[in-house]
């Protein structure tokens, strides 16, 4: 296995979020950089010199270096089997539900595009915020119905354990109520945050509790 690793990051960042929960499932240290986004440090020629993306997560396993948070986490899954963040039961649900949750919401919600949003197009707070919610609607919606039409042994915890769906869940969720999106259409979606906020790995992820929150 590969000793060094070392994760730059912002403490709000959901895909960097992503990959803290994914590290401390698998138990791995590592290092943490972090990356002031606010003050614009991913743009600055140091960073750039090592991630020319200008972006955050930048990962880095040895001569392993990635800049994409499901690359990271099928990355670490393949590396590091246990614990496996595929389950046995039902595979295939949880991979798309995985990949409806990492893209479907992320893209259209980052914060550039937020800031774009303000920038280009004059839009208000209240403007942001009645996007974020639509966004998040669009893809928990669907979710919450899919969910409930399985037979779960725990809806706690759909798949039993941890899976990629929950690692790209948690953060999502955590930015829905940041920017005050009404989740009580999604009791399913509400019972599956609270029981990871029961966990450690979860909890050491979260914003708040990382060194550079502000």
């Amino acid at each position: 296995m590969i000793d060094a690793l070392t994760l730059w990051g912002y403490w709000r960042s959901s895909t960097s979020y992503r990959i803290r929960i994914a590290l401390g499932l698998k138990s791995l240290r590592h290092d943490y950089r972090p990356i002031n986004l606010k003050l614009g440090e991913q743009k600055s020629e140091d960073y750039l010199a090592v991630n020319p993306h200008g972006t955050v997560p930048l990962f880095q396993a040895g001569d392993v270096q990635m800049t994409q948070s499901l690359a990271i986490l099928d990355w670490l899954d393949a590396t590091y089997p246990d614990p496996a963040f595929v389950p046995t039961d039902a595979p295939e649900l949880c991979r798309d539900l995985y990949y409806a949750v990492a893209t479907e919401i992320h893209a259209p919600n980052n914060l550039a595009v937020l800031k774009y949003l303000r920038t280009e197009f004059g839009a208000d707070q209240a403007a942001i915020e009645a996007w974020y919610a639509t966004w998040i609607a669009k893809t928990f919606a669907p979710v919450e119905a899919r969910l409930a039409a399985h037979t779960w042994a725990s809806p706690d915890l759909p798949f039993g354990q941890p899976t990629l769906f929950e690692i790209v869940l948690i953060p999502q969720v955590y930015n829905a109520r940041r920017w005050k999106t009404d989740l009580l259409a999604y009791p399913l979606i509400a019972k599956i945050d609270a029981h990871c906020a029961t966990l450690e790995a979860f909890d050491r992820a979260r914003p708040e509790n990382q060194i550079d929150a502000t």
